[in-house]
């Protein structure tokens, strides 16, 4: 397996000057530039499960931190997979296999290279995969979610609650998604980072953050950081087909970009629809508009220690 997955890497960019093969990777940055770097847990029984084609989760995976990136305003560059395998995944082949195909399969899309990473058992029933990924962004032009200030415009893009619905779907007749495969359809299992989103709103948002806990809470994450408040009009929210406005609002993993901005912005960037919808406030509370009735928004997102304790 680890040669297999050797062999499906052995080709390198611009900043991956030695990967796999190695103690240790040989990265070297452009001039001019900073690395982002970010890592994502993802776990059987909580981020995927049994009903998941093992390709979605390889896709999945890496289209986490991703996204991560491409919230920074960075070019995703370098990957790096850590794996501890359940005894299920280590007697099929086939799982592994897939899994890696669904991550390379998205890497190839951004150019990013798999370039380094480990393997072991999972002391437990459930497989655990930790992949870093590695961006650049222009020096001092990291996109942050601490820069909101009052009056600014919040825009998102994409739709909203698209995740939440397919997973609902899946749950519920995993047989009918065996097949699928990323074209853009499938939101929970086949996400699309807006990398190029990401790099055009450099020096153009004042704050940014992607959407992977639900914009109830990651909304509240960007205005704590900021220091301010918000008002979300629920009617402009963007609702994927087949969503409803509780999916949208507290769904999550849809990996669209929100961000605030003190300037107009076109309804599509980088061929992604953007909608405003709502402003940034001075007091630090977060609220709901809808129906012409404002109240606190609710928290209402993914927590991992609040739901597991």
């Amino acid at each position: 397996m680890i040669e297999e997955i050797r062999r499906k890497s052995l080709h390198s960019n611009s900043f991956v000057r030695m990967g796999i093969g190695d103690d240790a990777a040989v990265l070297r940055p452009r001039r001019g530039e900073e690395l982002v770097v970010t890592t994502d847990f993802s776990l059987e029984s909580v981020h995927f499960a049994e009903f998941h084609p093992s390709f979605s989760v390889g896709y999945r995976c890496l289209a986490r931190g991703i996204s991560d990136v491409a919230a920074m305003g960075g070019r995703p560059l370098a990957a790096f997979l850590s794996i501890a395998l359940s005894p299920k995944w280590a007697q099929n082949s086939a799982y592994m296999r897939d899994f890696l195909r669904g991550l390379h399969a998205l890497a190839a899309q951004f150019d990013v290279v798999l370039a380094g990473g480990d393997t072991a058992g999972a002391p437990g029933p459930h497989t655990v995969a930790d992949v870093i990924v590695i961006g650049a962004v222009p020096r001092g032009k990291a996109l942050l979610r601490s820069g909101a200030r009052p009056g600014d415009r919040i825009y998102v893009t994409g739709t909203l609650g698209g995740a939440a619905a397919e997973l609902e779907a899946l749950r519920s007749a995993p047989e009918s998604f065996r097949k699928a495969k990323p074209n853009g359809t499938h939101p929970h299992l086949f996400p699309q980072p807006r990398v190029a989103v990401g790099r055009r709103l450099v020096g153009i948002a004042s704050s940014c953050m992607d959407i992977s806990d639900g914009i109830s809470t990651d909304l509240r994450h960007l205005c704590k950081a900021s220091g301010v408040g918000a008002s979300l009009d629920a009617e402009r929210l963007p609702l994927a087909a087949g969503a409803t406005l509780e999916q949208a609002l507290h769904g999550g993993e849809d990996y669209e970009l929100l961000f605030t901005t003190s300037r107009r912005v076109p309804r599509s960037l980088a061929g992604v629809p953007v909608t405003e919808i709502g402003r940034i406030t001075e007091d630090k509370a977060v609220r709901l508009v809808r129906d012409g009735r404002q109240k606190l928004l609710r928290r209402g997102g993914w927590e991992h220690l609040k739901e597991r304790a």
